[in-house]
């Protein structure tokens, strides 16, 4: 009888180290999922999983992207009438974002991140045009069309050069950091360009 007794606190003393035990893998694990939602330049998804400004850069500038080819598919459409110029321009600025979009989608495949959430709202996009300034851009034609789609192109190069110059000082992927040079270099040129087609 008292070895019976003499083994119940031994079995408790057993037990509360096994239930301490877990409970350390537990903070341990919080602490480590806390320290990642910290990360500089990372911000928080479904599931606590951390996007970072790689990932982030490549999910934004895509749908930016693919708004600039529907303003370009516009100029390029004859029944807006646009200038000569303009047209030009909006062959090339289709030219270099169409398969720009391509490569990004590619990257995040690569990286298993796909687009992510939903950015029909254009949250974090700067320069985006909104939907009434798409369908007044579609609505017009001749001088007007080529005044709003320069308008609109310069301030949606801009964002692009924003969020570009963004990636470069906090993502760390050299693919997309010569993909975010190239987009500066390109629109860069082409706002100048736009600017002077306004002046002129």
């Amino acid at each position: 009888m008292r070895a019976r007794l003499l083994l119940v606190p031994a079995l408790l003393a057993v037990l509360i180290l096994a239930a301490c035990g877990g409970t350390d893998h537990g903070g341990a694990h919080d602490e480590a999922m806390g320290a990642g939602s910290m990360m500089d330049g990372g911000s928080m998804v479904d599931g606590g999983a951390m996007m970072d400004a790689d990932v982030m850069f490549a999910q934004l500038m895509i749908p930016h992207h693919e708004q600039a080819v529907v303003m370009s598919d516009l100029a390029l459409d004859p029944a807006r009438g646009a200038s000569p110029a303009v047209v030009a321009l909006a062959e090339r600025i289709r030219g270099a974002q169409a398969p720009e979009i391509e490569q990004m989608r590619a990257w995040l495949d690569g990286e298993g991140a796909g687009m992510g959430g939903d950015h029909s709202g254009h949250g974090g996009m700067e320069g985006m045009l909104s939907d009434e300034q798409l369908d007044a851009l579609a609505a017009a034609e001749g001088a007007d069309f080529d005044r709003l789609f320069l308008e609109g192109m310069i301030a949606h190069h801009a964002g692009a050069v924003a969020m570009a110059e963004d990636v470069k000082a906090d993502g760390d992927d050299p693919e997309l950091a010569a993909l975010a040079d190239e987009i500066i270099a390109t629109q860069e040129q082409e706002i100048a360009e736009m600017r002077a087609l306004l002046d002129g």
